[in-house]
């Protein structure tokens, strides 16, 4: 069985701040914070009318995991999920796969300031138009959670292909169980999503399953630029 939810969601929602983006630019070290502010402020008005903040998540259930090979079986469809993420979502009873974007926008136009070699302007847009979709898909799981909580269950972190030891090639797998996607999403040979500023992944759902807020220590991408952000965050 499949549910499936979509959303739309307004760039106000997210609520990013200056000091968010400039965190990742560590502009507390340099001498030139006004002037980064400024830049950072003017781009999040410019991001308002370039993102296109598109969710969708489906519920799949039964979720089937084999503890030898480390794999999740929905819907006939088997992912190699890998030994962290099973062994993070290995107490679902259901797991909900989602996709999240940005819209094509963003991304292009950071690349058209970067072409024209205006690559402090490019680079903030890029950070805003990552750091939309990744509070796009915070919404979308707030509303996740909101749903499974009236029906007595919990959900986990959110995991996506390429990532904790997650081939990136499971992506076209993880697309045959979301078909048609509201957000638009395509992927190309190399199972990259486009718009470039998109995310997908699963959500373990269940009566025993457990929520860590930071989960970095699991993951392996040490160039993450969301890492550092993270653990300043929760400090």
């Amino acid at each position: 069985m499949t549910e499936r939810f979509r959303y739309n969601f307004s760039f106000k929602e997210l609520k990013i701040e200056v000091d968010h983006i400039g965190r990742m630019l560590d502009y507390e070290k340099g001498d030139n914070k006004s002037i980064l502010s400024g830049m950072i402020s003017e781009a999040l008005s410019e991001a308002e009318d370039l993102c296109d903040l598109r969710a969708e998540f489906a519920i799949c259930d039964p979720a089937e995991f084999d503890n030898i090979t480390f794999s999740l079986k929905l819907n006939d469809v088997t992912l190699d999920i890998g030994k962290i993420i099973s062994g993070q979502l290995k107490k679902s009873a259901s797991v909900a796969v989602f996709v999240c974007t940005a819209g094509e926008a963003i991304g292009a136009t950071a690349r058209t300031f970067i072409h024209e070699k205006d690559f402090l302007k490019g680079y903030i847009l890029d950070l805003i138009g990552s750091t939309a979709t990744d509070s796009a898909a915070d919404l979308m799981q707030d509303k996740l959670k909101e749903l499974v909580q009236s029906r007595g269950m919990k959900i986990t972190n959110r995991y996506s292909p390429g990532y904790c030891g997650w081939n990136v090639a499971e992506q076209h797998k993880l697309f045959s169980l979301i078909p048609g996607n509201y957000c638009g999403i395509r992927l190309n040979d190399s199972a990259l999503m486009q718009p470039i500023k998109s995310v997908s992944g699963i959500i373990g759902i269940g009566e025993k399953v457990k929520f860590n807020k930071y989960t970095c220590n699991l993951c392996d991408q040490q160039n993450c630029i969301y890492r550092n952000a993270k653990f300043n965050t929760a400090s």
